[in-house]
């Protein structure tokens, strides 16, 4: 199937209407065809001149080669992203990135995901990288913990991260970002990745529940669509309002799904909170059951909290 020379929106119509098994094949499709080097800078320029920020992403073995093609299209970030990133990366096939080499030589911020342990942020944390994408598998349309076996609780990677974080700045005095990458479906999940230490978070299945989201109320992610393993899956998460609504509101639901922003800044308050800097040091809690305490006729009915 020859997916590149049809209409993107024709293709994402095909992957909203098949079946589980034939989207996966059309995603793979999609994914195995050769980046259009030429579209990276077109995309970049047309979001810089709508005023946005442009940030481009790719595997490590292109970084070198798009990161070029990327700045001088005039993008503000550059993302380097695969499962599992470490400094030590061996490669049999071709020739490993240095990232201590890439973050000096790039002229603008690099990003660096992802990771999970305090041992690898600290040692990611030394190439010069900006910031730090946190989080293997927690993702809602991602399938690596079942398929590899791989991945560590959220909050537990996010606490790990962001005590490596304080530890880098302390020795340092150079403050890298981490961002909580998977799983931020509702407010309360964004809320308490700040608390667990979160600078920034990477949202995905909320944002894809907007009107103006191309899957058109399904979701895919970025996770791995390999063509013999992938980790990744399509689910329906559904079109619940607009962009603004569900970052801004008024909310039209009762879920936490929607008015994002109003939710951060409500629990925020409701702590005493008056920076993200703050909400770091609020008191934390692991209790399993503080989502379903008392909300009895919630999950009865599936309402609220109960969906």
């Amino acid at each position: 199937m020859q997916t590149r020379y049809e209409n993107p929106d024709t293709v994402l119509e095909k992957i909203a209407r098949a079946s589980s098994e034939k989207a996966t094949e059309l995603i793979q499709s999609i994914y195995n065809t050769p980046i259009k080097e030429k579209l990276i800078a077109k995309r970049i320029k047309q979001i810089k001149a709508k005023g946005g920020t442009a940030v481009a992403s790719c595997i490590p073995a292109h970084a070198e080669k798009f990161s070029k093609i990327a700045i001088s299209a005039g993008a503000d970030m550059f993302v380097v992203q695969s499962t599992v990133t470490t400094t030590k990366h061996v490669a049999k096939e071709y020739k490993s990135l240095d990232l201590f080499k890439f973050c000096k030589s790039t002229k603008i911020p690099v990003i660096i995901g992802n990771c999970v342990t305090y041992e690898t942020t600290l040692e990611l944390m030394s190439t010069g990288a900006a910031a730090l994408l946190i989080g293997i598998g927690p993702g809602a349309a991602c399938t690596t913990r079942g398929v590899l076996g791989i991945g560590v609780p959220q909050v537990t990677a996010t606490v790990d991260a962001a005590a490596a974080r304080d530890f880098y700045y302390k020795r340092t005095g150079r403050y890298v970002a981490i961002i909580s990458d998977g799983g931020m479906s509702r407010g309360g999940d964004i809320c308490k990745a700040f608390a667990c230490g979160a600078d920034a978070v990477m949202i995905g299945s909320s944002f894809a529940r907007a009107k103006e989201a191309p899957g058109r109320g399904y979701h895919w992610g970025m996770a791995t669509s390999h063509v013999n393993l992938p980790r990744g899956t399509r689910i329906y998460v559904g079109t619940t309002g607009s962009l603004k609504e569900i970052l801004f509101g008024p909310a039209k639901v009762d879920d936490g799904s929607q008015n994002l922003i109003g939710a951060l800044k409500t629990s925020m308050a409701s702590l005493g909170a008056g920076s993200l800097q703050q909400m770091h040091d609020v008191e934390m809690i692991i209790a399993p059951s503080i989502q379903t305490e008392g909300k009895i006729f919630q999950v009865g009915q599936r309402v609220g909290m109960g969906k």
